[in-house]
């Protein structure tokens, strides 16, 4: 398989994976509802209105600013993947800026499209295609469900600044989107030198 066709089917199925679990999330579960896979493993929907972790700035018009900063980085990772395509690469490191793309992609779609596709989730499952949306283009909230509550407990008081807390690992709510992106930093990392090759210097006589 040729690196461009593996780079779209990558992007493609990421996209659609990201996008069925999201909506199947968001119109099955109230928001808020939880799942209990595993003793260490729960569907928990929340709703993002900001950036990662749930960090937020700005109100409407911070929101608007990161989702066009988002858009922005599409094009600027779309670029660096097609340059990538040409070289002499890895397919591991093709897959990694995929990934990557396909993560901002998703989440853009919630950003963009949520809030005028979807009705509000508050004690409530939402419809698809709704009458009456919760928001506005540009300013929808993204999806989140995964969460990995591995060890629940009050930290030893030997601990500085947190002893005695009760803490939670892992304690952040993510979706797949989010996933996609770690992955591909984390094969970036291991596959650093292809990735970000240094420019050899003439050796002049």
């Amino acid at each position: 398989m040729s690196k461009k066709r593996l780079a779209i089917l990558t992007v493609l199925i990421a996209i659609l994976l990201d996008q069925v679990i999201k909506i199947y999330v968001k119109t099955h579960f109230a928001l808020g509802e939880s799942l209990e896979v595993f003793s260490w493993f729960q569907i928990h929907f929340t709703e993002n209105n900001g950036m990662a972790m749930g960090i937020e700035f700005g109100g409407k018009a911070g929101k608007l600013f990161l989702t066009l900063f988002r858009i922005v980085a599409v094009g600027a990772i779309t670029y660096w993947l097609m340059g990538t395509i040409k070289r002499i690469v890895n397919n591991a490191v093709v897959v990694a800026i995929a990934l990557i793309l396909a993560g901002a992609v998703g989440n853009i779609i919630d950003s963009v499209f949520y809030g005028v596709i979807f009705d509000d989730s508050q004690n409530k499952i939402a419809t698809l295609f709704a009458a009456e949306p919760y928001g506005t283009l540009f300013h929808g909230k993204v999806v989140d469900m995964f969460y990995f509550p591995i060890w629940q407990g009050v930290l030893p008081e030997w601990i500085p600044f947190k002893g005695g807390d009760h803490f939670t690992f892992f304690q952040y709510i993510f979706n797949p989107a989010d996933a996609y992106i770690t992955i591909g930093v984390v094969l970036l990392f291991i596959f650093n030198k292809q990735a970000f090759p240094k420019e050899e210097k003439s050796i002049k006589a």
